[in-house]
C-alpha cells in the first residue's frame, strides 16, 4: 500500500475494472452450491491500487472461489475513494474499511454500514521517520517534531494518537502532506504517517534505515482492510454475506500457502497496469502476513475478531472522539460466525510457506 486518508469524499475517483470470476469446481460440495445459488453479481470496492494488499481477493478470483459459491462475476474497483459512502448508496455490495473510517461514516451520517469481519487483526498504520534522523521510537519521540500527516481522516488518527499518549498537540507540529513520503526523505518533516505495508518498504527499499511507531502498538489498536457491507444486505441477503465471506476465506487461505505468488498476481496481472516492482510487493505480502495472522486468528479462523479485541476498537473510537460506543454500532459478526459453525474447515490457518 499506500496511502491514505481514512478517507474524504474529495478521494481520487479509481477508474472501474470489471474482472470475471475464474473458473469453478465440477463435483464439489461448493461447485454444488454454485448450482442451487446464484448471487448473481458482485461489486467489491477495494480501499486502494491493485497492488498485493489485495492478494487474497486475486487468489478468490484466480481459482474460482467467488465462482464456485455462487457469484456469476466479481468487479473490483480500485481506491482511493469514497468507501463507505459507495456502500452504503449501494453502488458497491461489499467494500475495504477499516473500524475508524467505517465508525467516523455511521457516527456522522448515520450511514447503515457493519463491519462483517476484517482482514488485518492489527492496522497499519504507522509514523515512520529515518533512523539517524527523527527516529521516533516511542510516543514521546514526538514532543518537538515536525510530522507529515495527510489532510482528512489521518489528521482524525493522529490526534487521537496524541491523547492516548497524553501529548499536548502543542508539542507537536503537524504539517500538512500528501501520501509521497519525498518530504521525509528531503528533510522538510521529522516522521511522516505512513503505512508499514507501503511507504515504510518503499523507503527502506531507497536504502534507508526506518524507523516505526506503529499505531496498533502504542495505544490505538483497531481492525483494518475490513468487509463492511449495508443492514439492508445482512438481513435480505444473508446467505449472499456469507458465500462473500466464505471466498473471500478461501482466498486467504490460498495467499497465506504462497505470498509470493500474491504478489506476482498483483504484479503481473490484477495490477499489471501500475507498474509495481515484484520485490516491494513480495515484502509488503511478507509484512500484511503478520497483521493477518494472530494467535486469536489461528485459534478462531480468517476474518474473526476476538471480543477483546472489539473492545479495544471501542476504546479506540472514544479516543479519537467517534460517537460509536457499542459493539453492534460498528460489528455484526454473525452471518461470519454461522459460517464457521457450518463449514469449521474454513477456520483452518494454512502456515505461510
Amino acid at each position: 500500500m499506500n496511502k491514505r486518508a481514512l478517507r474524504t469524499a474529495a478521494a481520487l475517483t479509481a477508474a472501474a475494472l470489471a474482472l470475471s470470476a475464474c473458473g469453478g469446481s465440477d463435483e464439489s460440495d461448493s461447485g454444488e452450491a454454485a448450482e442451487s445459488s446464484d448471487f448473481g453479481a458482485v461489486k467489491l470496492q477495494l480501499s486502494w491500487i491493485k497492488n498485493a494488499e489485495f492478494a487474497g481477493e486475486y487468489f478468490a478470483d484466480t481459482n474460482g472461489h467467488y465462482t464456485e459459491v455462487g457469484f456469476s462475476e466479481v468487479t473490483m474497483d480500485p481506491g482511493p475513494g469514497p468507501i463507505e459512502t459507495l456502500v452504503a448508496s449501494g453502488e458497491a455490495d461489499f467494500g475495504l474499511s477499516n473500524a475508524v473510517a467505517t465508525a467516523q461514516v455511521i457516527a456522522e451520517e448515520d450511514a447503515p454500514l457493519k463491519i462483517v469481519g476484517t482482514k488485518f487483526q492489527k492496522n497499519p498504520f504507522t509514523i515512520l521517520s529515518l533512523a539517524d534522523k527523527g527516529n521516533i521510537a516511542t510516543p514521546q519521540d514526538l514532543i518537538g517534531k515536525k510530522i507529515g500527516v495527510q489532510a482528512g481522516g489521518n489528521e482524525t488518527l493522529f490526534d487521537a494518537l496524541l491523547e492516548v499518549n497524553g501529548i499536548d498537540p502543542s508539542q507537536v507540529e503537524k504539517v500538512p502532506v500528501e501520501y509521497d513520503p519525498a518530504p521525509l526523505i528531503d528533510g522538510e518533516v521529522d516522521g511522516f504517517l505512513a503505512y508499514l505495508t507501503n511507504e515504510s518498504i518503499t523507503v527502506q527499499d531507497a536504502g534507508y534505515q526506518v524507523t516505526n511507531l506503529p499505531f496498533a502498538d502504542n495505544g490505538l489498536p483497531f481492525v483494518a482492510e475490513s468487509i463492511i457491507t449495508t443492514e439492508q444486505m445482512i438481513e435480505e441477503e444473508p446467505e449472499k454475506v456469507k458465500a462473500f465471506l466464505e471466498a473471500e476465506i478461501l482466498g486467504w487461505q490460498d495467499y497465506l500457502r504462497d505470498p509470493e505468488e500474491g504478489a506476482r498476481l498483483a504484479v503481473e496481472e490484477y495490477g499489471a497496469d501500475l507498474g509495481l516492482d515484484l520485490a516491494k510487493e513480495v515484502e509488503q505480502a511478507e509484512v500484511q502476513s503478520t497483521l493477518i495472522v494472530t494467535p486469536d486468528v489461528e485459534a478462531n479462523g480468517l476474518l474473526t475478531i476476538s471480543d477483546e479485541l472489539v473492545d479495544q476498537n471501542l476504546a479506540t473510537l472514544a479516543a479519537a472522539d467517534i460517537d460509536v460506543t457499542e459493539a453492534d454500532e460498528l460489528f455484526d459478526l454473525s452471518l461470519l460466525q454461522e459460517l464457521l459453525e457450518e463449514k469449521p474447515e474454513l477456520a483452518e490457518v494454512p502456515t505461510t510457506s
